[in-house]
């Protein structure tokens, strides 16, 4: 990305895209009983709530009546269906691990198969998204889950510990490439979900081979653990290598989210929060989905930055668009153009 005079003028930058993630299926509902919804008319209401509180991006999972995540496309349907009539201008995100909580204490925290991953591209009705993560690597969250902030919580528990911190994200080429296949055919707009440069440059492959031709919409993902560390270098040099035309927003963990989700409106990017992020404030008290968004207008209103509606984060991740070719994906996010045959140093994109 590059970033002029100006670039940090809030006039000059794109309205605000606030992505709520209010389920946290890492969690129990005991962990946070009046923030977890448990049943379908709670888990639309949460949807309801976190929109009219400011988020217009649904980061969706789904719990059964025991209040653990479910695994059935069924109950994703149900609820993507019930968000659609209640907030039918919210953009559904459904995170593409569908849930990897484990399902008994001990258990390792699993995510589904191949063949049913690739089966979100057969949701009914259809999300408007489906994050998909690019390179498989480990996902180790409890390294920096710190212990002071898991009292009384199920995490506390070493099993569930155990179970998270050999977790791994499966994201290998060959899946990569069918996932991105079947969304494209179905006409679900994938949000990537990037663990740091490397997951960029593999992207960009994708882009330049054809294998992908939509909007670039990226989330930078600075957990630690086999992502990115939270560490603000990793982010700026992030930002630095994505591209002009994307939408980049930051997503962190405990009391990282905060700094993190405050770099990205200061630069006109955009933030994610809830409670799959944190669960505590900045001063390790308990802070509900609703209160953190409620937190990133207050930001973004002292930056001089407006909060989009629905209708103005579908245009901005540029919802429904899809492009022809490799070099229509790659100028329409500024991108310089593949060489052609005998074209020596960097290919310029035509005038």
């Amino acid at each position: 990305m590059q970033f002029l005079d100006d670039s940090l003028h809030p006039e000059n930058q794109d309205k605000v895209v606030i992505t709520a993630a209010p389920y946290g299926p890492e969690w129990m509902p005991q962990d946070f009983p009046e923030d977890i919804p448990v049943t379908m008319e709670e888990q639309v209401q949460k949807a309801v709530d976190c929109y009219n509180a400011g988020a217009t991006v649904l980061h969706l999972h789904v719990r059964e009546l025991d209040g653990k995540g479910s695994k059935r496309l069924s109950k994703f349907n149900e609820l993507i269906a019930g968000v659609r009539a209640a907030v039918p201008d919210m953009i559904i995100q459904v995170g593409g691990s569908i849930s990897f909580a484990p399902e008994d204490e001990g258990e390792a925290a699993k995510w589904l198969s191949d063949d049913t991953r690739h089966m979100l591209a057969e949701l009914t009705p259809k999300p408007d998204q489906v994050t998909v993560a690019i390179n498989t690597t480990q996902m180790n969250i409890m390294e920096l889950l710190y212990p002071e902030y898991l009292k009384g919580t199920s995490l506390e528990q070493p099993a569930y510990q155990a179970a998270y911190r050999e977790m791994t994200v499966p994201a290998g080429p060959g899946w990569v490439e069918e996932h991105l296949r079947r969304l494209q055919a179905s006409r679900i707009q994938p949000h990537f979900q990037l663990t740091g440069i490397h997951a960029l440059e593999t992207l960009e492959r994708l882009v330049r081979s054809g294998a992908y031709t939509g909007p670039l919409n990226l989330t930078w993902i600075g957990i630690g653990g086999g992502f990115d560390g939270p560490n603000p270098f990793n982010f700026f040099n992030f930002v630095h290598r994505a591209p002009d035309g994307c939408t980049l927003t930051a997503e962190s963990l405990l009391k990282n989210v905060l700094p993190f989700n405050m770099m990205a409106m200061a630069m006109g990017l955009h933030p994610r929060c809830g409670i799959e992020d944190t669960i505590i404030d900045q001063h390790g008290k308990r802070m509900t989905s609703v209160q953190q968004i409620e937190q990133c207008v207050r930001v973004a209103e002292e930056l001089g930055r407006e909060i989009a509606s629905g209708k103005e984060a579908r245009e901005i991740y540029r919802i429904g668009t899809w492009y022809d070719s490799a070099d229509e994906t790659l100028a329409a996010h500024g991108m310089a153009p593949n060489r052609q045959a005998g074209v020596r140093n960097l290919p310029l994109r035509a005038a």
